[in-house]
């Protein structure tokens, strides 16, 4: 495979370093621009390269199952069932596992973890940070984006071992119009997921925020926490709407970002977004839903236990409704996944719309990148597509809101 790639016109500075599966289909390596240095090794039946791709430039790359689009430099680390879209970055020591998108021009610098992580075009990430479970949106460009500060946390695991905790950083439907206010969280801080955090927003370095932020364009800050020692039980969860509800936006965002990718990207399919590429995004997006909707569904489980560990320790002062609302959540359980095929399959059917009518037309007329088309939108334009999306998120929450109807 190495001979025949290097005969095809990939660049491998020193091939007896370098390793490729016997899975890897050798037509999904490009030759055209693309260089694999010292060290690398790939893997998965699954793994695409496109041209321009340069893969570890500072330090050996390990890639299985990934779609890496054109101009993608990953320049050192392990990088698992992700999607990178042209001109994305990752630097040293980066660990991308599964459900991770990077659209275009997202980057990382070095010592970063992701994992179910999407980055919407120009999100940068500094240095020494975990960012698993966390959509990131904001911004016009590679001069005005959304970050993160280095060594920043996402923490996305509680005391009550469940990982329902995604936070919605910015949103789809404004999102996708590359129009709105980036976003800041400073280094050394953290955020408690799951939450969600408006446009504008900027969390001060130093702090762990622990709230959701949605009025846009506020400065936010913590101070130290005060110390103390209280009585803790693990597992009883003194409230779970607020964690119900922030799932059900989250998933909500992400069934629109579906929507957007099968009626809007999808007629950008052409040499700078292969068409493998754009299969991959989909496969790796469902693959994020459903992470979300399996981690849910753990919290879920949980509280039949949770119910009566409150009901001994609350005795006659426990709450009806919070014990309703857990019984439902536990009851209904395994609903879920039939409101998001339901939903998936909806947006599968949908025909087209005026926006979607009017991003053909300016592909068309103007024969411009993906990119090029979406700054191009005026405001009324832009509003016209995020009011179509959010209609989508709106009818996934309600319809998880009907499901459980004692969240109210």
């Amino acid at each position: 495979m190495i001979d025949r790639l290097i005969k095809k016109g990939v660049q491998i500075t020193n091939p007896e370093s370098v390793r490729i599966g016997d899975d890897v289909e050798f037509d999904r390596i490009k030759a055209k621009g693309v260089a694999i240095h010292t060290g690398c090794k790939i893997f998965g039946e699954k793994t695409l390269i496109c041209e321009g791709v340069e893969l570890g430039y500072e330090a050996p790359v390990t890639i299985k199952n990934c779609y890496v689009g054109p101009h993608v430099k990953l320049k050192g680390g392990y990088f698992e069932n992700a999607v990178f879209l042209e001109g994305a970055e990752a630097g040293f020591g980066a660990h991308v596992r599964a459900g991770t998108i990077f659209e275009e021009q997202a980057s990382i610098a070095h010592t970063v973890g992701l994992k179910q992580t999407i980055l919407f075009p120009f999100v940068t990430l500094g240095s020494l940070i975990n960012f698993c479970d966390c959509f990131m949106a904001g911004g016009t460009s590679r001069e005005n984006h959304s970050e993160v500060g280095s060594s920043y946390i996402h923490f996305n695991y509680t005391p009550n071992q469940d990982k329902a905790t995604a936070s919605l950083i910015g949103d789809v439907p404004g999102g996708v119009m590359l129009n709105r206010a980036p976003i800041f969280l400073g280094g050394q801080g953290g955020l408690v997921g799951p939450c969600r955090i408006a446009y504008g927003t900027v969390i001060a370095a130093g702090s762990i925020y622990r709230k959701d932020q949605l009025k846009p364009d506020r400065l936010v800050f913590e101070g130290g926490g005060r110390g103390g020692s209280v009585p803790y039980t693990t597992g009883i969860y003194r409230s779970v709407k607020r964690q119900a509800m922030n799932n059900f936006i989250y998933l909500g965002n992400l069934v629109a970002l579906m929507a957007w990718y099968k009626h809007v990207r999808k007629q950008f399919v052409g040499n700078r977004f292969p068409d493998a590429l754009f299969h991959g995004l989909v496969d790796i997006l469902k693959m994020a839903i459903f992470e979300r909707v399996r981690r849910f569904y753990a919290f879920c489980e949980k509280l039949k236990a949770s119910a009566g560990l409150y009901r001994r320790q609350a005795g006659e002062g426990a709450s009806a409704a919070l014990l309703a609302q857990k019984d439902e959540l536990y009851a209904k359980r395994n609903e879920i996944d039939s409101v998001i095929e339901t939903v998936l399959r909806e947006i599968d059917e949908q025909g087209s719309n005026d926006f979607i009518a009017l991003i053909e037309q300016k592909r068309l007329s103007t024969n411009g990148s993906y990119l090029d088309v979406i700054l191009d939108l005026d405001g009324r334009e832009q509003n016209i597509g995020s009011a179509w999306l959010q209609r989508i998120v709106d009818h996934l929450v309600d319809e998880m809101r009907s499901l459980f109807p004692s969240l109210g």
